[in-house]
């Protein structure tokens, strides 16, 4: 009696739920093996509801007035004889001595079982003897109709009248035509299946496996191997899997993990997922969507659960010990109960959701709808006896359950939270359903989510409404799986036969490139001719069109015209800087190093001019040397402009060997000694690998894109790499002089100009491998332009502007000495 749930009350409500799992711990001193009950939180949520609508009945003053509902919940056990052994007790005292009861008298008017079939089968052919009123709570059950053998069993589950459907029409949405189907042996298993295979032969669906779960199999394990080996082979991934908690229960614990890999597993409200959540997590080997019976939200139930406590049912043996094994309470030395020991405040929602959930689930309130219904009847039956006599004492006349079996069959009731409630099956409502998708990323979430609903009274092509995209399907997809065995083959494909399958099965192949299909189903694909091409369909053939990069394209005239002025502005500072060849600035950044580099970068835009027009040889092996040559030319002369400096600054003892370097012009020799290194490089490159005019059909469709194929890459990244490290080696040395005192002192000039230009050059290159056709050849001029000037601004806008705006800061007169810091060199060849 210490393993039930009891709340007194004038009538009582007697329950027989599985609350209890037997775990073995084994003894290492004898080798035994020892039992401990341990509570089964989620199946609690059984007593929570019964116990929520029981207070909510006592406090209606509209309903059962006078007369108070009480509960006594028993363990519901599933081996053998045990199975009878708590109804027993509950009838009569005792379990050993049947019929004999050692009880003064009995207030029970109805008996709650489930939700497995098998423990309400069992009970209930006891029950029938005695004609007390039995509610099913768990799914509706073809077995348990048979009012001969159950004359007063309700089952409160509607019957799944809708069920196929319903996973018919999820099936149309996602156009899955190749499906599995497993189902129970059982008597709704088969009407099930049945039902399946002509709802999908009528919508052209294809069943691509049929798999009839018995209890035999599930004794036999190795038996079913081969069956599971077929299933995982099948191409099929959407499997539905239709059953009780009992038939599939050993299926799904037991091998489903191990044998059912990568399905999309379309399930039935039978199913208790919650015990097998963390098979169906986000990234495993299954996705879930499954169908459960639509009800309402009822008011007030979280706030009743979390308010719920030990204290508040003293009788309440399984949520004692509920409390004892969530909350770390220890234990008390006196015999009498104490929560002083647990946790303070305590709440059944600090669980984690996947082991107690806080929302009331299907089952639950099924036991909600059967506490009501159990109220109505008795408020009908005591108006009747009213009507027929005056009652007396209503807590010593307690009225008896076969009485109330004629008030059960007729009642029809809205539940508080608006639901119709009907117990005769002939009467009931068809089920809505609510899809649920089980999200467990992060891994231990478990949340179940509805992501659709079907409407059995919605107009015909409504009924399913689905939020695509809130399913899960797997941690590395996002995109909705297939699970067909062949679609129509359009125009563009050809039928390619499955060998040893059906006439329905085969692969759609698309057409090869430049082949086209321009009738459905054609068996081959005809080729278009070699001035022809195949459009994006494949459905015809077109003309082909050459393309370039061409200077009459606006583009390429941008593009044009952008390196002319660039040019025509760099020929202007040039002659800028020859008529002011004898002012302070020009001399004292070195004319010579000057000209050279401004005559280098005017062959630098106008090497952009190679690029455009249509390609052929000459202009092939143009565009790559001259671009390598003259940038060369020009990054080395800024490198040799910046060493300068640094010797300059660096001489400042006589006699040293810097000052010697500085005199005698070294700096001078960086220019050809790095142009002879690249003209090298580009020698070896036209002798290995030159490069040549080439077609592209691929990047722009229906052109035949002219273009310069670069050849060998791996030498035109070497010529690239090259200029890379003289600007690497030119901002750094730049860098490292650009603090060093003095009126003209461009260093920080020259290390402004060489980061615009390792920017530019650097974003070129994935930008460029990313660009395809005239987009690529457009890339690569505008990243010449727009290194050059970025040299051309950087160095020479400055000078420019003090030439043109300040001539007063033109002059020797402009120089700030310092003797600590300043060293004056006369040397009309040296740069400061």
């Amino acid at each position: 009696m210490k393993q039930r749930a009891h709340m007194n009350g004038d009538v009582m409500i007697a329950g027989f739920f599985p609350l209890y799992i037997l775990q073995f711990n084994r003894v290492s001193s004898e080798d035994s093996r020892q039992g401990d009950l341990t509570p089964i939180l989620k199946d609690y949520q059984l007593v929570l509801a019964l116990a929520f609508a029981i207070e909510q009945i006592n406090k209606n003053p509209f309903l059962l007035h006078n007369l108070t509902l009480g509960f006594e919940i028993y363990d519901a056990q599933y081996r053998g004889w045990t199975a009878l052994r708590n109804p027993f007790t509950w009838l009569f005292g005792n379990y050993k001595i049947p019929n004999y009861s050692c009880m003064r008298d009995s207030r029970s008017v109805a008996v709650f079982t489930g939700p497995s079939t098998i423990t309400s089968d069992q009970i209930g052919t006891l029950l029938r003897l005695y004609r007390f009123p039995q509610f099913t709570i768990g799914s509706f059950d073809q077995s348990l109709s048979d009012h001969n053998k159950f004359p007063a069993l309700y089952q409160m589950a509607k019957k799944d009248t809708s069920i196929t459907t319903a996973m018919v029409s999820l099936l149309l949405h996602f156009s899955w035509n190749w499906v599995g189907l497993m189902t129970s042996q059982n008597e709704n298993g088969v009407s099930v299946l049945a039902e399946l295979k002509e709802e999908m032969a009528k919508n052209r669906l294809c069943v691509a496996y049929e798999v009839v779960i018995s209890s035999q199999d599930l004794q036999h394990l190795y038996n079913m191997m081969g069956n599971y080996n077929n299933i995982n082979k099948a191409s099929a991934r959407a499997v539905i899997i239709y059953g009780d908690q009992d038939s599939l229960k050993a299926l799904m614990l037991g091998i489903e993990q191990i044998l059912i890999k990568g399905k999309i597993c379309i399930m039935n409200s039978q199913w208790d997922f919650t015990l097998k959540r963390k098979y169906f997590m986000l990234g495993s080997l299954h996705v879930p969507l499954i169908f459960m019976h639509h009800y309402a939200d009822v008011s007030g139930f979280t706030d009743f659960v979390k308010a719920i406590h030990p204290s508040k049912y003293p009788e309440d043996f399984v949520l004692a010990k509920l409390w004892f094994l969530s909350f770390n309470c220890s234990d008390s030395e006196s015999d009498c109960v104490t929560w002083d020991n647990c946790v303070h405040d305590a709440s059944l929602d600090w669980l984690p959701g996947h082991i107690f959930d806080m929302t009331m689930s299907g089952d639950s309130y099924n036991v909600y709808n059967a506490v009501y219904s159990v109220a109505q009847a008795l408020h009908e039956l005591l108006l009747h006896q009213t009507e027929v006599q005056t009652l007396g004492n209503r807590k010593e006349s307690v009225p008896s359950p076969v009485q109330l079996n004629p008030f059960l069959k007729s009642i029809q009731f809205q539940n508080p939270s608006g639901d119709q409630v009907i117990l005769d099956e002939k009467r009931k409502l068809e089920p809505e359903y609510d899809i649920l998708n089980i999200w467990n990323f992060p891994e231990g979430l478990e949340l179940a989510v509805k992501v659709g609903k079907f409407s059995p009274y919605a107009p015909h092509g409504n009924q399913l409404s689905l939020s695509e995209n809130m399913v899960e399907w797997a941690i590395e997809s996002t995109e909705t799986p297939h699970s067909v065995c062949s679609e129509s083959c359009d125009p563009g494909f050809r039928k390619s036969p499955q060998e040893g399958k059906a006439a329905c099965c085969f692969d759609c192949a698309p057409c090869p490139e430049n082949e086209i299909a321009n009738e459905t189903n054609m068996e081959h694909c005809v080729r278009c001719e070699d001035h022809q091409y195949a459009n994006t369909h494949r459905t015809k053939c077109l003309l082909r069109v050459a393309s370039f990069l061409a200077f009459g394209d606006p583009l390429g005239m941008a593009l044009a015209c952008i390196a002319l002025c660039f040019s025509m502005l760099t020929v202007i500072v040039l002659g800028m800087f020859l008529k002011y060849k004898d002012s302070a600035i020009v001399k004292a950044n070195n004319r010579a190093l000057s000209y050279n580099l401004l005559i280098s970068l005017i062959f630098c835009f106008l090497c952009s001019l190679l690029f455009l027009g249509r390609p052929n040889a000459v202009t092939c092996i143009l565009q790559q040397i001259t671009f390598g040559v003259v940038f060369t030319v020009a990054v080395s002369t800024v490198l040799a402009k910046t060493v300068t400096v640094v010797l300059a600054f660096k001489a400042t003892s006589p006699g040293r060997k810097i000052r010697w370097l500085l005199v005698s012009g070294a700096p001078k020799f960086i220019i050809p000694i790095c142009t002879l290194i690249q003209a090298t490089l580009c020698g070896l490159w036209l002798g290995a690998s030159p490069p040549f005019v080439d077609t592209d059909v691929h990047s722009e469709h229906g052109h035949i894109i002219i273009l310069c194929n670069k050849g060998s890459l791996t030498a035109f990244y070497c010529v690239l790499g090259y200029l890379g490290f003289l600007a690497l080696a030119s901002f750094t040395v730049a860098f490292l002089a650009r603090n060093l005192p003095d009126t003209f002192n461009e260093a920080k000039f020259l290390t402004f100009s060489m980061l615009v230009f390792c920017s530019v050059w650097i974003t070129f290159l994935p930008v460029y491998h990313s660009a395809k056709g005239k987009v690529m050849v457009a890339v690569e001029v505008f990243s010449i332009l727009t290194s050059g000037a970025g040299l051309l601004s950087c160095i020479f806008a400055p000078k420019c502007y003090i030439i043109l705006a300040m001539p007063n800061r033109n002059s020797l007169h402009g120089f700030r000495v310092q003797t600590s810091s300043h060293i004056y060199i006369s040397n009309k060849n040296m740069t400061i």
